[in-house]
């Protein structure tokens, strides 16, 4: 079949500034037609261009096509199969047409002590809005978190009446340690890391480079969840704690219903968006396909060297589509599955 019009260049991408940060599917068929991702469920048929899309996150009770996965690999649209509203992150693929431009950024911010360290006070003076930090060392910044998370977890055992005595924490078996309230709080994290997680690969960075965190193949992704436990996290398992709801799955789905409530998942883009690469920022990266050199820095792929005897420079100034993504997310959620009725004699 001949290319389509609508088959993206990779350069073009990465001058899309108008995506949709985020579509979530759940409970629907996915499926291509012509240019566009088809959405079908019991209730309503939606195309959506598949170019639009940054991130597409596949709920449960969703089916995808063959089709679709190509299309939107072509498109550049990376794909995360997800638990409701995202809070847990099972698989990912993202397509060879994206651009590695925001996790080169990444990965030269976090090689570079001074670079990380601003990263790591800008992650900070999120959680202390209106105080500087800009010239505070980490084991200060450390210092202020402990302190501050101190005063959060009396606080809510005041508001709420559950006692608070320490936090307990399992690794590996977050929810087998401590009391209801630690317990909670571990599991709404865990589900928080998902989230946290579908947005990181979906923008392409990665998710072991962290700033605060180091060592783990997640230290990213705790890194961004860090910035939403106090408002998200926290309250919530005391909240749930007090109204004798203590099963994991209740704070999987109460942080499930914030979330969408909330719209936190395009907050999250437009905060790793702003960690990685603020406003006024102008970075290089080589082209898609670009052959690495120590002299010029990349030169062009697909060519012949053999015959070559200099080093053309092939440096270009890009627009990353990591961040210059749009800030909406778009959630198309099928009513509920009918229950079938069992065959005529059988009991239920």
């Amino acid at each position: 079949m001949a290319d389509i019009w609508w088959k993206a260049d990779p350069h073009d991408l990465h001058r899309l500034t108008d995506r949709v940060s985020s579509v979530y599917i759940e409970r629907s068929h996915v499926d291509r037609e012509d240019n566009a991702v088809l959405v079908i469920n019991r209730r309503e048929n939606v195309r959506i261009p598949a170019a639009m899309i940054a991130v597409v996150l596949l709920g449960p009770g969703t089916r995808v096509t063959h089709g679709a996965i190509r299309l939107l690999a072509d498109s550049g649209t990376a794909v995360c199969w997800v638990g409701e509203q995202g809070v847990r992150l099972y698989a990912a693929g993202l397509g060879p047409s994206r651009s590695s431009g925001l996790l080169h950024r990444q990965a030269w911010l976090v090689t570079r002590p001074k670079e990380r360290l601003n990263v790591a006070r800008a992650m900070y003076a999120m959680r202390f809005p209106g105080e500087d930090v800009t010239k505070a060392t980490m084991q200060q910044l450390r210092g202020k978190e402990g302190t501050r998370f101190k005063k959060l977890y009396q606080e809510h055992s005041r508001r709420t009446g559950v006692p608070w005595n320490g936090r307990v924490y399992k690794t590996g078996d977050a929810f087998a340690a401590g009391d209801d309230v630690n317990r909670l709080f571990s599991a709404a994290n865990t589900a928080l890391y998902g989230i946290c997680h579908a947005v990181i690969v979906g923008l392409g960075a990665s998710p072991g480079l962290g700033f605060v965190h180091t060592g783990s193949a997640i230290s990213f992704i705790l890194d961004v969840a860090d910035l939403y436990k106090a408002e998200y996290t926290l309250p919530l398992a005391f909240d749930l704690a007090a109204q004798g709801l203590t099963e994991e799955r209740d704070a999987r789905v109460a942080l499930r219903d914030r979330i969408a409530d909330t719209k936190l998942l395009s907050r999250i883009v437009t905060d790793v968006k702003a960690l990685l690469n603020p406003p006024g920022t102008d970075f290089d990266t080589p082209e898609t396909s670009a052959l690495w050199d120590e002299h010029v820095g990349t030169v062009a792929a697909g060519t012949n060297w053999s015959a070559q005897e200099t080093h053309p420079a092939t440096r270009s100034h890009l627009d990353l589509s990591p961040a210059a993504l749009g800030e909406q997310h778009i959630a198309i959620v099928g009513p509920e599955f009918e229950e079938q009725a069992p065959p005529p004699g059988q009991q239920r």
